[in-house]
């Protein structure tokens, strides 16, 4: 009785699957996140890193703030200024009605930006080696000098710039961390964020996409031949 056997895979044939598996590996570790959010994001909390990190020597700058009023609270520890505050760091900028900031005893520097009534802090920082800058507007902006790391919270919404007047992608959400030494930020959803059409206040993201295709194909075509036996079984 003829038994069926499994032919043995060309050499081509072999290189072949091995690439699409590697792709498809490449695919599922790197893709995932993009293709989450190309869609009506159904998960509650988006992460997306771009491509390069922020500006290096932001935390080597002093921090300069400009304000209606300052108040220097000695138990706390804590300049506290007040009206139309501007404070910068760098190519950091950060804006709001009120600033909070602190020193630990290694020098680091922090500040809490809040605004109140319909007006929104706001946060920008420049990617290092890019013509590109991230800004984003919440009711509270804690930056954090040792991590440099940003954090907007409530009606928060983040955005990518090319050249300060693109907007390449936006991100909105309750609360938003930006880490600007790893160029990573995340997204939450919260209530805050909720309306019309977005009832449960769910992370909403635009992303553009990045420049260039795919690679082009390189090396000679492959020469087919057909097979003269039937795949799957030996003939007698």
């Amino acid at each position: 009785m003829n038994k069926p056997f499994l032919r043995p895979e060309s050499g081509r044939l072999c290189a072949a699957r091995a690439a699409l598996l590697r792709r498809a590996a490449r695919v599922v570790q790197f893709g995932i996140a993009a293709t989450c959010v190309a869609l009506p994001l159904a998960a509650s909390l988006l992460a997306f890193a771009p491509a390069a990190y922020a500006e290096r020597a932001d935390n080597d700058k002093p921090l300069n703030i400009e304000a209606d009023n300052m108040t220097y609270d000695d138990l706390k520890q804590v300049n506290i200024f007040t009206g139309h505050v501007v404070a910068t760091k760098g190519t950091i900028i950060i804006k709001a009605d009120r600033v909070d900031v602190t020193q630990d005893p290694q020098g680091y520097q922090y500040a809490t930006g809040t605004s109140t009534g319909g007006a929104l802090s706001y946060f920008r920082q420049k990617r290092d080696g890019l013509d590109e800058y991230i800004e984003g507007n919440a009711v509270r902006i804690d930056y954090d000098g040792k991590q440099d790391l940003t954090t907007l919270t409530t009606r928060a919404v983040v955005r990518r710039l090319v050249g300060l007047t693109t907007i390449q992608d936006e991100v909105h959400g309750s609360v938003i961390t930006y880490d600007g030494q790893k160029d990573f930020y995340t997204a939450k959803a919260g209530p805050d964020v909720a309306g019309p059409g977005n009832p449960t206040g769910r992370v909403r993201a635009m992303l553009a996409p990045r420049n260039g295709g795919a690679a082009p194909l390189s090396g000679a075509p492959a020469t087919l031949t057909p097979s003269t036996k039937m795949q799957g079984t030996q003939q007698p």
